[in-house]
């Protein structure tokens, strides 16, 4: 068992470059990286270990993450890149949420992104028929994203200078607030059908998170829940945290998020012109 966050330790990470699906990347124990297809027969033992491969997890995880975050966040300012990290638990509605915010912005901002689940290239699928650069990360058993697959996922990805790249967490409302990505800012997802509570619940996340996005506002008729009450909770465990009512389906909200994300673009151009 993971000794920081409690997932298995047979996490292994598997890197697919959506433009060039039919290759991906393993990286072994040993920190070897195999390139590899499925289309082509492969050498039953090489294939055996790519596949089988337990990562052993130390107690000084954390440390060396953070160290490679930093790197990740020097890589980010020198390209003049906003990078934001956006968590929720699954189903909340991100995937959604970013494809309608790449659809909506496609002329203003030049947005790559980032996808994290265990297992399928199903969100990046759909994130990639909008027309934006994608790279997918399966973590296998592993619960959360962690700097250095970002690291290993931005040289897929080659994200262009003065852009903006969305990284979407596993789904999990607890271990992906751990971890330092490198980002500009953490962005909690949390939909109306998850229950007013979720602040005080996993307070972590939204402790660390500069927004909260509460999504699916259109359901609010059909379902029973405190709009006020949650906000309430989050303003109670995160004081200085931003929330916005969204609904990706009837664009009800979404000009708030776009307004902070245009802003947090400019601000970072600002930064690297001084």
């Amino acid at each position: 068992m993971c000794v920081t966050c409690g997932c298995s330790d047979d996490n292994q990470t598997t890197i697919t470059n959506m433009e060039n699906a039919d290759h991906h990347t393993h990286t072994l124990a040993d920190g070897t990286v195999i390139t590899h297809s499925h289309h082509h027969e492969e050498a039953p033992q090489i294939h055996a270990k790519i596949h089988n491969t337990t990562i052993s997890l130390e107690q000084e995880i954390l440390g060396k993450n953070n160290l490679l975050a930093a790197q990740n966040r020097g890589w980010f300012k020198g390209r003049n890149i906003l990078a934001l990290n956006l968590m929720s638990s699954p189903g909340a509605g991100k995937t959604t949420l970013l494809t309608r915010t790449i659809n909506d912005l496609k002329d203003k901002l030049t947005i790559s992104v980032i996808e994290g689940d265990q297992e399928t290239t199903n969100d990046a699928e759909k994130i990639k028929q909008t027309g934006c650069k994608v790279v997918q990360i399966n973590t296998g058993t592993g619960c959360h994203l962690d700097a250095s697959m970002i690291e290993r996922g931005l040289q897929e990805l080659n994200p262009p200078l003065n852009s903006v790249v969305m990284i979407e967490n596993v789904g999990n409302l607890v271990c992906p607030a751990l971890f330092d990505l490198g980002e500009a800012a953490k962005v909690v997802i949390l939909s109306v059908t998850e229950g007013e509570d979720k602040p005080i619940k996993y307070p972590h996340i939204f402790r660390n998170s500069e927004i909260m996005i509460l999504t699916k506002i259109d359901l609010l008729p059909y379902i029973n829940f405190d709009v006020q009450r949650c906000i309430e909770y989050a303003k109670q465990v995160n004081p200085k945290i931003q929330i916005f009512q969204v609904s990706a389906t009837t664009g009800e909200g979404l000009e708030d998020w776009y307004g902070w994300l245009s802003q947090k673009v400019n601000n970072s151009a600002n930064l690297i012109s001084l």
